[in-house]
């Protein structure tokens, strides 16, 4: 049996692994995190938490652990975040140079690394492959540019050590409700490490029948939504397969949207009118969120050929289920549009 560890592993993403590696009796799971965990977890998981900056705690996180899936990120929200572009960058690199410094000690089989198709999303190449991480320019978002260190990290570990990495790339991810500790009725994406907020908050207006949207950026910016349970089953098979070793791979979904057909489709979710949405263009407090990429489209070809993956969940169907499982947790806070 190999013990995986899953670093950060309450958030939404950790908590979508975590049930698929609990139903393989191949795998024990330990989660690494300081969140609440929620009764599940706790009977099926080991539990461990600490501040996975301290070398000391990311030792013990890894400590008799074969494999690891280092979530663990830094994601300030609400008006602060945006001021606190050097703390998301400083806390970042030191939780990668504890997590990945320990796996490096500790000999582990496998670090299988969970970075953002948001590293490249600057990227000229269309859809974008594996290979133009090589000559992307850098990523202006502090967070962006902080998953990109963690991917440097990996590499470095690898080439010194010879560290065996696999990178995962998720894309837009949506789906689910809040984090695995977190309050009934959250947005998705709320606060959430991974989880693309925006789709979620498309999603509450349209429930609550609002009439007015303040979007950052433009209608027409683009991204390519994937639903958090084809992420997790794709890093499931990234952590267990041989070919998947020493590669990387952009787990994305089948369709390229702009913001205006994502509300288009989040109102047939809920059963609401997109005429009587205005889409109204906010400042951004976030430098990350001035949109600077009027297009993400990664190519998920790669982990098609190599992985067997590819996204499952129709964007229509994702957001239908995202849909029902807000309503049902807001307890009739948010309720669908008569």
């Amino acid at each position: 049996m190999s013990r995986v560890l899953l670093t950060g592993g309450a958030g939404a993403i950790g908590a979508a692994i975590a049930r698929r590696l609990l139903a393989d009796p191949r795998y024990d799971v330990r989660v690494f995190d300081d969140r609440a965990t929620p009764l599940w977890m706790r009977e099926g998981c080991e539990i461990r938490d600490g501040d996975l900056r301290s070398r000391a705690d990311a030792q013990t996180a890894t400590n008799g652990c074969s494999v690891v899936v280092h979530l663990a990120t830094h994601a300030p929200s609400g008006p602060e975040a945006g001021a606190q572009p050097y703390s998301v960058i400083e806390h970042e690199n030191a939780i990668h140079a504890a997590v990945i410094g320990a796996a490096v000690e500790q000999s582990v089989e496998r670090l299988v690394y969970v970075s953002s198709a948001a590293v490249i999303e600057r990227a000229e190449q269309l859809p974008t492959p594996e290979t133009e991480i090589r000559d992307c320019p850098m990523p202006r978002s502090p967070r962006a540019f902080a998953r990109l260190s963690g991917e440097r990290y990996c590499l470095a570990a690898r080439e010194q050590h010879g560290l065996p990495v696999t990178i995962c790339r998720p894309s837009a991810v949506y789906g689910g409700v809040a984090s695995a500790g977190g309050a009934p009725g959250a947005l998705p994406g709320a606060g959430e490490p991974g989880v693309e907020s925006l789709i979620g908050e498309l999603l509450a207006a349209a429930l609550a029948g609002e009439r007015e949207f303040e979007l950052i950026g433009t209608p027409a910016r683009t991204l390519t939504p994937t639903h958090i349970e084809d992420v997790a089953d794709g890093i499931v098979l990234a952590l267990s397969s041989p070919a998947a070793l020493n590669e990387d791979f952009h787990l994305a979904g089948t369709r390229e949207l702009s913001v205006a057909e994502l509300l288009r489709l989040a109102c047939d979710a809920a059963g609401a009118d997109p005429a009587a949405f205005e889409l109204r263009t906010g400042a951004a407090d976030d430098p990350e969120d001035q949109a600077d990429a009027p297009r993400n489209w990664p190519s998920a070809q790669k982990a098609l050929d190599v992985l067997g993956w590819e996204a499952s969940i129709a964007i229509e169907d994702g957001l239908a289920r995202t849909a029902r499982s807000l309503a049902e947790a807001s307890d009739g806070r948010i309720g669908m549009p008569i």
